[in-house]
Order: C-alpha cells, then structure tokens, then sequence
C-alpha cells in the first residue's frame, strides 16, 4: 500500500496525494467542505447548481473550451453534490496533468456564472426527471421522514421553486462563501510527485478570501421522532424505504455498521436479497444502505414490489432485522459479510479514482485515514455480539420511520400499521 502525502498552503487548501507505480494515469479531485445541509431553506440547491454552473465557463475557458480540452486530453470530467460536500474531479494521463489542472482550478476558483438562465433550465430537468424515477424519489423522502425540516431532510439536488428563481448574484456570494480556502482540499492518485501538485496549485489558486464563510451546521437532535411521509403516483410498484437515524462518521461502531448492512441487505447472499427476492420472487430490488454524517447518519432499507406483495415484504425485512437483533448472527454469515467487504476494498485500490476519492473524502471532512492493514484487522475484530446491539439500537421497529410512493396511500398505510402503528400519527 502506498503512502500519501499532506500538505498545507498558507491560504488553507490542503492537498493529499498518493503515487501509484506502475500506472500512467492521474486522478484528480477538487473537495469542498460545503453540500446541501449548509444552504439555508431559502437557498434549497444552490450547492448542486454552483457545481453545475462551473462547467459553464470560468475566468479563462469558456463551456465549450473546457469540453473540448477534456475530449482532447483523453479525460474525463465529472462533478458531484452531497449532503456535506462537493467534488469536481478528473482523470487523465500523467502527461497532462498540468492543463488538466490549470482548467479545473479556474473553473473552482473563477467561475464566471455566465449562462445562469440556460443551465438554470438543465438543472430543472433534473429534478423533474427524479421526480419521473420513483425508485430515486423515495429515498429523498425517507431523508424528510427521518429528518423532518432538518436540512438533512431536504433533497441534494434541490427544490424547483428556489431554482426558478435564484439570481446569479446569489449563487456568486454563496460560492464565494463555500469555496475558500479551509474548506478545500486537492486530492490526487496515481503517477504524480506531490511536491509538483503543490506548486502548481500555488500558482493557481486564489488569494486569501475576505468572505465570512458559512455559518456553523444546524446540529441533530439527538432523538428524532419516526416520520411517514407518501406521494402518490401511478406506478405498477409501491416504492418503500424503512429507515432510522444512524451513526456519525467517526463512530467507533462503523466496522459493525458496516457489518451489519453486508448482512442485512448489501450483497447478493444478505438476508433480505435471499429471502424477498431469491426465494420468494416479491421484488425485484432490495437492498440495505447506510450513510454517515459528521453528527448523525441515516441506515435503512428499500424495495420494489407490486400491491399483493407489500405487507409480506415489510414483515420479512422487519422480521429479519428483529432476527439479529435477537444474536442470531450465524457465524458463517458473519465471516463471509467480512470477506466481502474485505474483498471489495482490495478490489477498489485498483482504481486511481477510488483511491483520490478516499483521500479527498477523509481529509476533507476530517475523519481518521486509516491504513488498509488497519481497516482489514478492525473489520476481523468485530464480533457477532457488537452486530447484534448495532441492530437492535438502530432498527428496532419503533425507531423506523417509513417512506413510499405508490398509487394508494390507504394500502401503504394498512402494510406500514403492521410493522409500526404509532407511524400513522406521525404522517405529514
């Protein structure tokens, strides 16, 4: 396992690389420490439309510039919007890794919000069309029933009616705000000599900003009452999430979180894949998630099924969930899930990419960069027992709140009242 290397510039921006022999490409990605939870309600989504709008031309290069030398690089070129964060990121030979980064810190530094209107209009084609994908759709709305008017609660991607309206004046100030300097991180893999990345950020990036920044997270409450929420549409499948709040980044329990969704629904053999879909033919996706914030999380689990299979499916998965809850964690389960992820993550340093992406992530929202070895041995070190108290606090029945699409809202209240029936005073 190769070693990375951190840097500090005197402007704040931090940069992480690690070299990667044997390979001629460079992954590149741009971090900022600012996502959807740090825009306030009035400003739903203008963290996922900046990072639209710095394709749309910067200080140098116009939009048309920047794909053009993209597609003449051999590049790529992408961008994504999370809760807590926003990357701009690239891959390309190691032979162009200075245009490659001239053009990506212009766009971060220097947008020039030019083509507001006409992006304006991609970006709410973009929520119309999740608004189309149901199996999309509801995870936005298990985020509202676990979070409630919580920013975390909101969707990534934003509300129409703020991008409708928001000026360009707005989206320059909070960027201004958001992309400085402590809130930047520069991580790169792959065939790359950190003292050169350095330097050529140097020369690249902004001065010290005069902005205030952003004001400090709204904090979690630490009990959060279960919500339901539903939307009705004309779908051929009921589109269900159970989730509940989980834990925050930095928790020491994230290897038995981990665990514990490999288990329950995060690989072909899981409990809920075998039993929902593979012995019983009620759906054809299910699957457990998790995500884990800088002071909370969110765990839970989704399926796809028709009518006539709604309540069987719920009473499985809870079912299931109440089973290792219980302690009946079967070994071999147990030590497969381990191999398994395990196995994935060998499997992902393969990848220039991934390995950016996991620098980039860590450093940015400041969780520990463990080793390899080190992230093998604490997976090898949880216990059955420490899966089972895991679900037991997290996916007990009364802590689940319930979010689904469908075209009946009566039936999807009849299947939730069996798992949890205090949940129907809790609809909004």
């Amino acid at each position: 396992m190769a070693k990375h290397e951190l840097s500090e510039l005197e402007t704040g921006e931090r940069v992480i690389s690690e070299r990667v022999p044997g390979v001629r490409s460079v992954a590149l990605g741009f971090w900022i420490g600012a996502g959807s939870r740090d825009e306030p309600d009035a400003r739903a989504g203008v963290s996922h439309f900046i990072e639209h709008l710095l394709f749309k031309g910067s200080s140098r290069y116009s939009a048309q510039e920047i794909a053009e030398i993209f597609d003449e690089l051999g590049g790529e070129l992408n961008a994504a919007t999370s809760r807590e964060t926003t990357v701009i990121y690239a891959r390309v030979p190691d032979v162009r890794l200075e245009m490659a980064l001239d053009v990506m810190a212009d766009m971060v530094y220097r947008p020039t919000f030019s083509d507001v209107d006409s992006e304006r209009e991609v970006v709410l084609e973009e929520i119309a069309m999740v608004e189309d994908t149901p199996h999309d759709l509801v995870h936005d709305i298990a985020a509202e029933a676990v979070f409630g008017r919580h920013p975390l609660g909101r969707p990534v991607i934003g509300r129409a009616e703020v991008i409708s309206n928001v000026s360009r004046r707005v989206l320059s100030a909070y960027h201004g705000r958001a992309y400085m300097g402590q809130r930047m991180v520069l991580a790169a893999a792959g065939n790359v000599r950190h003292d050169q990345l350095v330097e050529l950020l140097e020369e690249r990036r902004n001065g010290a900003g005069a902005d205030a920044g952003l004001p400090p997270r709204k904090p979690v409450r630490r009990v959060l009452e279960p919500g339901l929420r539903f939307q009705r549409k004309d779908t051929e499948q009921y589109h269900v999430c159970l989730s509940a709040p989980g834990i925050r980044r930095v928790d020491e329990r994230r290897f038995a979180a981990s665990i514990l969704d490999a288990i329950v629904g995060g690989s072909a053999s899981s409990r809920l894949f075998q039993e929902i879909r593979e012995k019983r033919g009620m759906a054809y996706s299910v699957y457990s998630y998790a995500s884990q914030y800088s002071d909370s999380g969110q765990v839970g689990l989704y399926v796809g099924t028709r009518e006539e299979n709604l309540a069987a499916c719920l009473d499985i998965a809870v079912a299931e969930l109440a089973d290792v809850a219980s302690g009946n964690v079967r070994p071999e389960e147990l030590a497969r899930a381990k191999e398994n992820l395990k196995g994935r993550l060998l499997l992902s340093l393969e990848s220039t990419s991934n390995r950016m992406t996991r620098l980039g992530k860590a450093t940015i929202t400041d969780t520990p960069l463990l080793t390899i070895e080190e992230i093998v041995r604490r997976l090898d070190a949880v216990e059955s027992g420490e899966v089972s108290e895991l679900a037991d606090e997290l996916l007990a029945p009364e802590r689940l709140s319930a979010a689904g699409i469908g075209p009946d809202e009566a039936h999807f209240r009849e299947a939730v009242a069996r798992i949890n029936p205090a949940l129907l005073s809790n609809a909004a």
